[in-house]
């Protein structure tokens, strides 16, 4: 019975890679701007702007978020040896 994976060309999977890249890049510099390049910055006078300047929940969020990550990240290297030894 054929996979999913033999239906997928290397070049779909050529634009795949790159579109996921592209996106996370992408919002990878917004939230880089929301959360430190921004403060640094003098106040604006566009509302947007200056709206995420003075926003403090993106300060806060990965920082607080990073423990949790290695939690999750060691439960799911427990897990795996669990399995594989079972």
């Amino acid at each position: 019975m054929p996979t999913i994976s033999q239906f997928i060309t290397a070049n779909e999977r050529v634009y795949w890679g790159g579109f996921f890249i592209i996106f996370g890049s992408t919002f990878f510099s917004a939230f880089l701007y929301t959360a430190v390049i921004s403060k640094l910055l003098p106040p604006s006078d566009n509302a947007i702007i200056f709206a995420i300047q003075n926003d403090r929940y993106y300060c806060f969020l990965v920082p607080l978020t990073l423990p949790v990550l290695v939690v999750a990240v060691y439960f799911y290297w427990l897990s795996m040896k669990m399995f594989k030894h079972a």
